[in-house]
């Protein structure tokens, strides 16, 4: 191996969706995907990164699919499930020698620290991994806008937005073979152009915010180490 590079960003806030987490079983947790998942959160901290980690719910729940149900329940429902899978995660790390804090924005004081900004700062400080569940803390905002939020609340330098697709394209690569790959976009073409890649309330988070956003594919779970060292995964979404 070659000797170790600096990183490029001091401090990431890591948005991993609950799909991510299920791997191909595509609800619930899947062992293999999320211990490849922590390995490469593990390398990113041994390489002197500050991280913190912003988990989803919906390899258990999707508030949105809920019908007939209550948005603002449904939500809180969700939100819960995020709980289980940071906890997961936090298990996980832990298993490998790393030293983990799972902070909520609902209190549950017998599982979890209540969020509070000073605290989680300290623990970067001290080298620990913070995981922040329960999105927000309130309905009608989704996790990516808990993302942006704390990821402006903790001043990181970038968002790392893992997805099931290798960066932000014009269509659905999926469904369009022709469809053109962006290197970098700013909000207001994410805006403009409806591209779905966050809700707009998270846009404007990071927009007012000044903060980027790396969105990669999570097939290749070393991205995340990639992209915190700098090198181009992805797609990078600026001002």
């Amino acid at each position: 191996m070659g000797e170790m590079s600096a990183p490029k960003y001091k401090r990431i806030l890591l948005k991993l969706s609950g799909e991510a987490l299920a791997g191909s079983k595509e609800t619930g947790l899947d062992m293999p995907t999320v211990e490849k998942i922590c390995e490469s959160i593990k390398k990113t901290a041994d390489a002197g990164v500050q991280i913190g980690i912003v988990v989803g719910g919906g390899n258990f729940w999707r508030g949105r699919d809920a019908v007939g149900s209550d948005r603002a329940r449904a939500d809180h429902i969700g939100m819960l499930a995020t709980t289980m899978n940071a906890l997961f995660v936090a298990d996980v790390l832990e298993s490998l020698g790393c030293v983990v804090r799972v902070q909520t924005a609902i209190t549950m004081q017998q599982v979890a620290e209540p969020f509070i900004l000073g605290k989680a700062l300290r623990h970067f400080e001290k080298g620990r991994i913070v995981i922040f569940g329960c999105g927000t803390g309130n309905p009608f905002f989704s996790t990516d806008s808990a993302a942006s939020l704390r990821a402006a609340e903790l001043k990181a330098d970038v968002i790392l937005k893992a997805t099931m697709v290798d960066g932000i394209y014009d269509k659905d690569p999926k469904k369009f073979p022709d469809a053109k790959k962006f290197d970098t976009l700013t909000y207001h073409d994410i805006l403009v152009n409806k591209l779905q890649v966050m809700d707009s309330a998270a846009a404007a988070i990071c927009t007012d915010n000044d903060v980027p956003i790396i969105v990669f594919n999570l097939d290749r779970p070393d991205n995340i180490y990639d992209a915190a060292m700098g090198k181009p995964v992805g797609t990078l979404v600026i001002n």
